[in-house]
């Protein structure tokens, strides 16, 4: 692993939409080895997009980023010695930067007009030029006559002067190794447009710079801008960060991560019921693992282990059905109180199946509930719908029609609702233990199997014959709903 001492690692999205999966990765890559390492995590605002970089998306990524728990030790919200931590309040530094570089001979007033550049290009495309960059035209002015044309008002933007005799680019990569660009297929590109703003490549760097960053973990798409950015270390003077370029996430067909995959932000899949541990836990698996076996890893075990030598170059592929698998885990292992709590009570409430803060039932009763539906749920809204025959009148339950046909039409199904009705009416310790100690007998007593006598019960008192064990079931439904739904199905039963 390169150094780690003193470790300042950086999040820097640019609020032009909400936080996506990938972003949301790198986020946690950054964060958990700033964490391994005992090092710094900042988050920094990338806005100088002034089109499409709002304060209102800004908040959509400071909402996903706590929803994350991807706490940062300096940013917006925090402070820190380096800020500010947007760019639009940085705008001064990079002029003066750019200008020091100017006035340092490492970059140059360029002149061109888009007119005279597109001109260039064309001419060196029909030569078949073996470089058809910038053709440099402005790189030799005199700075005393480039300086007076710039107070005189002509459009100008400032280039940086890539070295002649720059030998390749080689970029220390943690996850690629070392990744060699031809430095002469570079050319003076702009770093202060005419419009007086920075370009990407140049803010990142002086920010980066300024705020001491010594590694840069992001998307490999990012990977061809760092040779440039390299150049501008050096001409600043400044050290050059250890780079990690994680794979990009893709669907299952092998594409970018896109809308037609499913949920792409943050926000969609906290919105679905998922976890944040477990969400966190998936993601940092796209692409690392700490020994290959191990599929559910703790926050605080990713804080702690989290290395970049573990880090795959391969594209990771997003999985929805190991998502649901994780998130699943992180639900079965809470306790039935804590299931209830954070959870069940809240998706009843969220469905309208219960009056927003009230409890329509025990405290007790809640925690019988979770009992039954965790081991069943993988995903909170799930146990709205396995919840739902408790919230529905009686002579409104709805039959699933294949469960009608294959139960409560075959026959026996009467006699089995008979036999339940009566041993049902009579008890008086209305516990799932005591209900099946009363139904039990029953399949002996008609010489019929086990499913044919207690499917019929289920079908008649859920609707449908999926529900958790019939004592629970049966229990949680009620004595009186029971015997008013057992007798309502004998109507439908054979």
């Amino acid at each position: 692993m390169s150094d780690t001492k003193n470790v300042r690692v950086r999040f820097a999205p640019s609020p032009t939409g909400k936080l996506h999966v990938g972003g949301a990765r790198t986020a946690i890559y950054n964060w958990a080895f700033a964490r391994a390492t005992g090092g710094t995590f900042i988050l920094r605002i990338d806005d100088t997009d002034p089109t499409r970089s709002t304060d209102e998306n800004t908040q959509v990524i400071l909402r996903a980023m706590r929803w994350l728990g991807l706490d940062w030790d300096e940013g917006p919200e925090v402070g820190g010695d380096y800020g500010p931590y947007f760019q639009t309040e940085r705008l001064d530094r990079y002029r003066e930067a750019a200008e020091r570089l100017v006035a340092e001979g490492h970059a140059y007033y360029c002149f061109c007009t888009a007119e005279k550049l597109a001109a260039d290009r064309e001419a060196a495309a029909a030569r078949k030029d073996s470089f058809q960059g910038y053709a440099r035209t402005c790189r030799d002015i005199d700075p005393a006559e480039a300086k007076a044309r710039v107070e005189a008002g002509e459009p100008y933007t400032i280039r940086i002067k890539v070295p002649l005799d720059r030998g390749d680019v080689v970029v220390r990569d943690a996850v690629h190794g070392d990744v060699t660009f031809n430095a002469r297929e570079l050319d003076d590109f702009i770093i202060f447009r005419s419009d007086g703003t920075p370009t990407y490549n140049f803010a990142t760097v002086v920010d980066d710079a300024e705020m001491g960053i010594t590694h840069i973990i992001r998307g490999d798409d990012h990977l061809s801008n760092t040779p440039r950015q390299v150049i501008v270390y050096e001409a600043l003077g400044a050290p050059v960060p250890t780079f990690a370029h994680i794979s990009m996430i893709l669907g299952a067909d092998g594409k970018k991560l896109s809308k037609r995959h499913g949920a792409t932000s943050v926000e969609e899949y906290r919105d679905a019921g998922y976890l944040s541990d477990a969400f966190v836990n998936y993601l940092a698996l796209l692409g690392w693992a700490p020994d290959g076996e191990s599929t559910v890893i703790s926050r605080e075990r990713l804080a702690s282990e989290f290395s970049l030598d573990h880090v795959s170059k391969n594209p990771a592929i997003m999985d929805p059905k190991k998502l649901d698998f994780i998130n699943g885990e992180y639900l079965h292992a809470m306790d039935d109180q804590a299931f209830a709590d954070e959870i069940l009570i809240p998706e009843l409430h969220a469905a309208d199946l219960e009056p927003a803060g009230e409890c329509l039932h025990e405290e007790a009763w809640y925690d019988m509930l979770a009992a039954a539906l965790k081991p069943r749920t993988t995903l909170g809204p799930q146990v709205v719908e396995q919840a739902a025959y408790l919230y529905t009148a009686d002579n409104e339950l709805e039959y699933d029609e294949k469960a009608v046909k294959k139960w409560l039409a075959k026959e026996g199904a009467r006699k089995a609702l008979d036999a339940a009705g009566e041993a049902l009416a009579g008890l008086e310790d209305w516990t799932p233990e005591a209900i099946e100690a009363a139904l039990d007998p029953i399949p002996e007593q008609l010489e019929m199997g086990k499913g044919k006598v207690f499917q019929p019960i289920r079908v008649a008192v859920v609707g449908s014959a999926a529900s958790p064990g019939i004592g629970e079931t049966l229990a949680l439904a009620g004595k009186e709903h029971v015997l008013a739904r057992i007798e309502r199905a004998k109507e439908l039963a054979s």
